[in-house]
């Protein structure tokens, strides 16, 4: 099916990040655009206010009549729907046109150029920092997201510029339905091995990817991943990190809450950069979305401005509160080199002060694959909160619990097990001076409550 034939899009399981920012899309073009999610969220009620037909049962009753117009109806699943789920089955027993959200931004890295942003981690604020550099430029981009820009209050841009940004997500292999024209690739730290099996086929993925670039086009690599690429004559070859590589930072400055650095490129060196969301990891999260938006057209006053008026990412670094007396931010970190970046971070930030992490393990395979390094990297912190393990899609594993990350914590550090439900009685009871809320489960929706209670003792 084309997208000219399409009249209505079905989606099961729209209220995922990035399902959501594909049925913007499709509600900009003026379809019927509908769907199921498990239960109602923030993205659901705004997706409901936009247009979208939403219920959360299971029932193929509920599917409204244009979207079981086999010959013009478009079904988009996400891989974590079950294939038992009764309104999936009722479209494949039919015969209708059924895709991944990764096929349908296939088919639009083919219709528009695509700029990617791959990796393990980082991946979101990259993308979203390119996507506003070019947004606000005179090159422009549409964007396809996993998070909400807080410049846009959305995870989708719309315009009629030919390039899009698109987050290329390594799950599942969703990424392999990409045609980029460019692509960063930020980390490649293996992860969800509960799918690859083992960190060569999770490196031999990334391997792969990288042959889909297309001729004419680049590859933007941090520099020294163990990966090898595998690139098409034709694609260019740049890399990137921190202090060294094509692309850098020089003259990096630190104070007053700030952050300055140099920019080093091939093409045109841009001094004095100013990070609008001043974090030490947004340096090299930002030098490559200069990158790729410099190899795009855009010139030094577009990436100055465009790095200087950024606002951030719902859940990335998210600051809440932010006092000489008390700082508390949500972090969506949740493989164990995010929370090293976050916590390194966090420590070049806050030098001085006593830092507080309560971490939501995420998935019950993460945590029996990582544990180890999960507790190395919140070492950094002077006091470490666990709770319990987050399951998403999975079952719980026998003996896996965060008791293994506990265990594992430097000698000496602050640390306590407790459960979630019990969070906001223990933030009620405890003084903290800088206070950072960790992971991709649902304890990010107590943050709002974390926040009124912190904001009396100001």
């Amino acid at each position: 099916m084309e997208l000219k034939d399409i009249k209505a899009v079905y989606f099961v399981g729209v209220g995922g990040i990035g399902m959501s920012a594909i049925a913007r899309y499709f509600i900009n073009r003026g379809l019927v655009v509908a769907g199921y999610d498990k239960t109602p969220s923030e993205l659901t009620k705004r997706l409901e206010k936009e247009g979208a037909l939403i219920h959360y049962k299971e029932d193929v009753a509920e599917i409204p009549h244009a979207c079981k117009q086999k010959a013009s109806c478009l079904v988009i699943y996400t891989p974590a729907i079950p294939a038992e789920h009764a309104e999936l089955k009722y479209f494949r027993e039919n015969g209708f046109e059924i895709q991944k959200r990764a096929q349908v931004l296939g088919t639009l890295t083919q219709a528009h150029r695509g700029l990617c942003v791959a990796g393990t981690h980082g991946k979101t604020t990259t993308s979203t920092m390119c996507a506003h550099i070019m947004h606000q430029s005179s090159i422009d981009c549409n964007a396809f997201l996993g998070g909400i820009s807080k410049n846009y209050g959305t995870n989708y841009i719309l315009s009629e510029s030919n390039y899009v940004v698109i987050e290329a997500d390594e799950f599942d292999r969703s990424f392999h339905w990409l045609r980029p024209w460019m692509s960063v690739i930020t980390s490649t730290d293996p992860d969800h091995l509960d799918i690859y099996g083992t960190k060569e086929a999770y490196l031999e993925s990334f391997r792969h990817y990288t042959e889909l670039i297309q001729p004419g086009g680049a590859l933007i690599i941090h520099r020294g991943l163990e990966m090898k690429e595998a690139l098409q004559e034709g694609v260019r070859r740049y890399d990137y990190s921190r202090d060294e590589g094509d692309f850098h930072a020089e003259n990096i400055r630190i104070e007053n809450g700030g952050i300055t650095f140099d920019f080093i490129s091939p093409i045109e060196c841009v001094p004095n950069v100013e990070l609008g969301q001043p974090v030490p990891i947004n340096i090299e999260n930002g030098i490559a979305a200069m990158a790729m938006a410099q190899l795009n057209g855009c010139n030094a006053e577009e990436l100055r401005y465009g790095m200087k008026t950024y606002g951030g990412v719902d859940r990335r670094f998210d600051f809440k509160l932010k006092t000489d007396k008390l700082v508390f931010l949500s972090d969506y970190a949740h493989h164990p080199k995010e929370i090293y970046q976050s916590a390194k971070s966090m420590r070049e930030l806050y030098k001085d002060r006593r830092i507080t992490a309560i971490f939501q393990p995420h998935l019950y395979t993460r945590t029996r694959d990582f544990y180890r390094e999960f507790a190395e990297a919140l070492s950094q912190l002077d006091e470490v909160i666990l709770t319990e393990i987050y399951p998403a899609r999975e079952l719980p594993i026998e003996g896996v619990t965060s008791q293994l990350i506990y265990d594992n914590l430097r000698p000496g550090i602050d640390k306590q097990l407790i459960q979630k439900d019990d969070v906001l009685s223990f933030v009620k009871s405890h003084d903290f001076d800088v206070l950072i809320v960790l992971g991709a489960g649902d304890l990010d929706n107590m943050v709002p409550q974390i926040t009124k209670i912190l904001q009396t003792r100001l």
